[in-house]
């Protein structure tokens, strides 16, 4: 029973990979739209804006929509609309009056793919039958940071031996990928979350429990505490190690994405030997740690290893929020999944929001922003303590 859906888990492994993709490519080619079509990069930055705030909407339009129409008709569906998007940013641009309007278009179209990524993969995979369904969510939310370091690493070294003038043929080269992983998910079996005889909460049940908001305040923080540094992880980059701007924006987020994927393959290999919310709880305070030594710190290269710190203790905080929720509301359903990404993808607009608003009032300096944000690791902390005084009453 168990073994037929390893070709399911895989596909979503590769689900959370084509995410990646989708988040991940156009902004290494800003500059290239930039030179190219004449936009301005004020305009330009605004398409990775407007893509997570497109899939904030997918969210929640999801929560209603996706019970209805099925897990796999939505998981194809997805990676349609995530291989048309990649194709379409290689075409549009040059067919639109507008460039900056067929840009715009592309990212619709691909941001639908990404956020309905983001809402199915998680519940596919808890559905499964695996062994421990914990470490099975923490090694799935790994692909994504896997994802994340060969999109730039590949990318890069496309446009070192190819040229970065042959952009649209690797834009067609990545979006193979959703399109022979689509056609993975019309044929792998996929479970159901809740059996025949169980009903899946509503989402007016949902919002009228406290416990569903104790998750959602938890997913919020997971976010904002994972984006208020990783957003600005190439500042810390550029600094740290005394390079240009070009390869601070390679090596800082890399270096953060990779001590968040180990973390999550750490947990996956070793929860099954640790409590879900005490090792939650050691992540928070070293996030919290990380975040002192990133702000507090007189030396540059010991705020990138601050940086580093936090990519790792922040690995666990979303799957494991999501872990938890599973098991504090079984009939959770589609909509908890949906509701709790839309928290998680709101906090990581708010996080990276908060620091850079400080920063700004501190007169453009970072360490300020990232120091008054510690605000957020003592939230999570508060609300994993409220998880553990709900699940005792």
């Amino acid at each position: 029973m168990k073994e037929k859906y390893k070709a399911t888990v895989y596909a979503c492994f590769v689900g959370y990979i084509v995410q990646a993709i989708i988040n991940n490519f156009a902004p290494l080619l800003f500059l290239t739209f930039q030179d190219s079509y004449g936009i301005p990069l004020s305009k330009i930055t605004f398409l990775v804006t407007f893509n997570f705030l497109f899939q904030l909407a997918v969210d929640l339009i999801a929560a209603v929509v996706i019970d209805k129409i099925g897990y796999r008709v939505a998981a194809v569906a997805a990676h349609g609309f995530a291989t048309v998007g990649l194709v379409s940013m290689a075409f549009l641009p040059e067919l639109t009056t507008d460039p900056f309007v067929g840009l715009m278009i592309s990212v619709v179209i691909y941001a639908l793919g990404g956020g309905l990524l983001e809402v199915l993969i998680s519940p596919i995979v808890e559905a499964c039958p695996t062994d421990n369904k914990e470490a099975a969510m923490s090694l799935l939310h790994s692909f994504y940071c896997w994802g994340h370091v060969g999109v730039v690493l590949l990318s890069t070294l496309f446009f070192v031996f190819a040229g970065i003038h042959h952009w649209k043929v690797l834009a067609i080269l990545w979006a193979v990928i959703p399109l022979v992983n689509g056609l993975v998910f019309m044929k792998v079996p996929i479970a159901k979350l809740l059996s025949d005889e169980e009903k899946g909460m509503s989402i007016k049940e949902l919002i009228s429990g406290k416990t569903f908001w104790i998750f959602v305040l938890l997913m919020f923080c997971a976010g904002s505490c994972e984006q208020a540094v990783s957003q600005w992880a190439s500042a810390f980059a550029e600094k740290g190690l005394n390079i240009s701007k070009t390869l601070g924006d390679l090596a800082g987020p890399m270096l953060f994405a990779i001590c968040m994927g180990t973390s999550r393959v750490l947990y996956s290999k070793i929860g099954e030997r640790l409590h879900l919310r005490l090792a939650m709880v050691f992540c928070g305070g070293l996030c919290l740690g990380s975040y002192l030594l990133i702000s507090l710190s007189p030396l540059p290269f010991l705020s990138l290893i601050g940086c580093g710190i936090c990519g790792f203790s922040v690995g666990l905080l979303w799957p494991g929020t999501f872990s938890l929720a599973a098991v504090g509301l079984p009939r959770g359903g589609t909509a908890m999944f949906a509701l709790l990404a839309l928290a998680g993808d709101f906090g990581c607009s708010m996080g990276p929001t908060l620091v850079g608003r400080v920063s700004a009032l501190a007169g453009d300096n970072l360490k300020t922003g990232i120091l008054v944000a510690v605000v957020l690791p003592v939230m999570l902390l508060a609300a994993l303590w409220m998880n553990q005084r709900t699940e005792k009453k």
